[in-house]
């Protein structure tokens, strides 16, 4: 089964989506944009931005990070990358940079410009996982904790529309071993909602 994320569906906002050029003259790669929508998908992961991984493969979470994030939401690999199942909405659609301490923040310009016209096309969305703090700063804004780790612990605050978790990249190994109570509490409880769901 290939696992490149294949849009499964065809919208003339998509086209504008996956040729858009806004940011290339800040993107050191040049313009990917990586994302999937389809209006049969009923959870949306919104994370950060495409790592340059993705970026050189144009798939999405074919990581260890996407690994552990299938573990999260118990979920199989063709499961995760069926076209009706997930939808893929980074905040930003293109792989950023590097910073000094990782990946550089998605793009200021990405998300104001596609979040809310491509939601719209999904009229069956039910559940939104918020992975990290860019996504979590978006759609919970003032709402979010005083941090990550406090808008996570407060998740059932967010249901049904929202399920905040941190970023399962294994460079987050220390977070996770510093608040057990994410895996033992929060994950099952996802992996309920998204059973249902599917």
């Amino acid at each position: 089964m290939a696992k490149r994320f294949h849009p499964g569906y065809d919208h003339p906002l998509l086209a504008r989506a996956r040729a858009c050029t806004v940011c290339a003259d800040h993107l050191p790669l040049g313009p990917n944009p990586i994302f999937r929508i389809h209006p049969e998908c009923r959870v949306a992961l919104i994370s950060q931005a495409p790592g340059r991984l993705a970026h050189q493969s144009s798939v999405a979470w074919d990581d260890p990070g996407g690994r552990r994030l299938r573990e999260w939401l118990g979920v199989t690999e063709e499961q995760f990358y069926h076209a009706t199942t997930f939808a893929v909405l980074p905040i930003g659609f293109c792989y950023p940079g590097k910073g000094k301490g990782g990946d550089l923040p998605p793009r200021p310009e990405c998300a104001p410009l596609w979040q809310e016209p491509l939601h719209s096309l999904m009229p069956r969305l039910e559940l939104q996982i918020l992975i990290g703090a860019y996504a979590q700063a978006h759609y919970l804004g003032a709402r979010r904790g005083k941090n990550l780790t406090e808008t996570v612990r407060n998740y059932a605050d967010y249901l049904p529309a929202y399920f905040p978790i941190p970023h399962p990249s294994p460079r987050n190994g220390i977070y996770l071993r510093r608040n057990p109570w994410f895996e033992e509490v929060n994950i099952p409880h996802l992996q309920q909602l998204v059973a249902d769901l599917l």
